[in-house]
């Protein structure tokens, strides 16, 4: 960790370290960091499963997403990184905002100048950014990913990901190039097992109930043949608690417009990628055509609905899961860049399917730790 260490001196040279930004500085550092006994770190790991700190250390604080204040912490953190410098929305901006939203755990220790290679090698391990007295965010080999006052990163910094992800990205990459649909290498890896938690089966079911009330209420007000919410809830008992504020609205408005009738219209193909992860579809098909609607409308009557309760088969892996995610990432990318350049879709890929496969997966590994309605693709 010599770029670590180099700067570090520099500011001991100076006489005293710069104070640290408010947002990610921990208020638990000891008074014995604070006067110099020891270099303070803070660090960001995405990992569930943080390795033991094998080496001379002076712990201040742990917390894990059990703590009620760490995700106010974290946000602040995403904050002070899109402050930084010119504000642009540099690609080490970026995959720094994106990690610090993955965080699983945070640590605040003082460890010796004689200690900083093991605890580079346990950032590595941690799949750790590291937060340091001088206001910079640093990879776990100490170089520059944001400087606090704006200057040049070092190009070779780069934010970590465990290794499923690479291998993840790489598997998709084959199966795409072997569809005759490339992707750039630089679209970036996506979460993975250690960093996932998952949504529970009961959340998916609640979830799956609300989203066939509101597809079904759309495809009946578009036939003209308005279902009464009423008679939807009686069907479908679970679906009403469950559901979100926008569908709230959409199934309490007794004319709702075209353009909302379309919107929540598609919803059905988010709800046929919960009933695969709930192990009621066998297969989740390539993205070439909409999902059978009637199929998906008869699997949830048949799955039951008592107390959002339903018959599940299985529940996908975790893998799985995001296989399906780290796929449509990257379709979405190619279906957005077809648009951009006013060209076609790539051949064999429904652009309306992609996208609300897309939402439903980013729902189901928390992305950005957003509610339903809120829920975004980004690519």
């Amino acid at each position: 960790m010599k770029g670590l260490l180099t700067r570090l001196k520099a500011l001991a040279g100076s006489g005293a370290a710069p104070a640290a930004p408010a947002a990610p500085a921990t208020s638990a550092a000891s008074p014995a960091a604070e006067q110099g006994e020891g270099v303070l770190v803070n660090a960001y790991c995405t990992r569930a499963d943080v390795p033991a700190l094998g080496f001379p250390h002076t712990l201040h604080a742990r917390r894990d997403l059990s703590d009620p204040e760490l995700a106010a912490h974290l946000s602040g953190f995403v904050g002070y990184v899109l402050s930084r410098g010119n504000g642009e929305m540099s690609r080490n901006r970026y995959h720094a905002m994106r990690h610090i939203q993955r965080v699983r755990q945070h640590l605040s220790l003082s460890i010796d100048e004689s200690q900083l290679d093991a605890f580079s090698k346990w950032a590595e391990r941690a799949n750790a950014i590291v937060f340091l007295p001088d206001g910079g965010i640093r990879d776990p080999n100490g170089r520059v990913l944001l400087s606090a006052a704006g200057e040049e990163p070092d190009r070779e910094a780069a934010v970590p990901y465990p290794a499923e992800a690479w291998q993840r990205k790489a598997r998709t990459e084959a199966l795409l190039a072997s569809r005759g649909m490339p992707v750039p290498q630089h679209l970036p890896p996506l979460v993975s097992e250690p960093e996932l938690r998952p949504r529970t089966p009961h959340e998916l079911a609640g979830r799956a109930f609300a989203l066939l009330a509101v597809s079904a209420r759309a495809e009946s007000v578009a036939s003209g043949e308005p279902l009464p919410a009423a008679d939807l809830f009686a069907r479908l008992p679970s679906a009403q608690a469950n559901l979100s504020p926008d569908e709230q609205a959409f199934i309490a408005d007794e004319a709702p417009g075209e353009s909302a009738v379309a919107q929540f219209g598609w919803r059905f193909e988010c709800l046929f990628v919960l009933e695969w992860a709930l192990g009621l579809v066998d297969a989740l098909p390539f993205p070439g055509a909409i999902c059978d609607v009637p199929l998906a409308t008869r699997l949830m009557l048949d799955a039951g609905d008592v107390d959002g309760v339903m018959r599940v088969a299985k529940v996908r892996t975790d893998s799985e899961l995001l296989d399906a995610l780290d796929l449509h990432y990257r379709l979405h990318w190619l279906v957005r860049q077809a648009r951009l350049k006013e060209e076609a879709a790539p051949a064999g890929v429904d652009p309306g399917v992609v996208l609300e496969r897309h939402r439903a997966l980013n729902w189901l590994v928390r992305f950005e730790d957003h509610d339903w309605d809120d829920v975004d693709t980004p690519t």
